[in-house]
């Protein structure tokens, strides 16, 4: 993570704006199999499209920007008791462009917390950022490290009505100056990791 001028950057300084943000993330379920993501801002604007492509033993999902431009690749990650992903630069899945992973604070929980861990956070000792959800989660708040420090929180339900969304969308506030493609990431893969233990329990 980079502090410049108190932003928050994880991804791109470039995904950092001044003022605080609203983006509406959807899933998007394909016919033919597989499913994607549209995240829009609050003029309807794209701001990212994200594509999933299945791998052997793993879950890959490719985000691009609105020029359709990769930017980051998350992909979870195989042979882990505790579910993990990991985010990468660009398309890339190699190590050494690995910026950040996240994983269930605990094996035993009733609400899913989940622990994001910077690359340079070798020891993981401690957490860079966390995450916390509510019951059914259906909503969470993302916090810096171990402490109170809000810098974005997820709904499903619209400001304007408070419109009933569903699992499949997301209402996500950012705060300003903090990394809102980073924010997205976790974001889904929340709904990554909530989709797969359903696929489990059915199966």
């Amino acid at each position: 993570m980079e502090e410049v001028n108190n932003q928050t950057i994880v991804i791109d300084p470039q995904f950092c704006s001044p003022q605080s943000l609203q983006l509406f993330i959807k899933k998007k379920v394909y016919f033919f199999g597989g499913h994607g993501y549209e995240i829009k801002d609050d003029y309807d604007n794209f701001v990212f499209t994200i594509e999933k492509a299945l791998g052997f033993f793993r879950s890959k999902l490719l985000i691009f920007d609105a020029a359709h431009v990769p930017i980051f690749t998350l992909k979870s990650k195989n042979f882990t008791w505790n579910s993990v992903w990991e985010c990468f630069k660009g398309d890339s899945t190699d190590e050494n462009d690995l910026i950040f992973s996240a994983k269930n604070s605990s094996l035993f929980q009733f609400t899913r917390n989940l622990d994001i861990f910077l690359a340079n956070n070798i020891s993981e000792q401690v957490c860079d950022f966390r995450m916390k959800t509510s019951y059914m989660e259906s909503n969470c708040c993302i916090f810096a490290g171990q402490s109170s420090t809000l810098i974005a929180q997820m709904d499903t339900k619209y400001r304007a009505g408070c419109v009933f969304l569903g699992r499949d969308k997301y209402l996500v506030k950012v705060n300003p100056d903090v990394d809102h493609a980073f924010i997205v990431s976790l974001i889904v893969i929340l709904e990554e990791m909530a989709s797969s233990r359903k696929r489990r329990t059915l199966f």
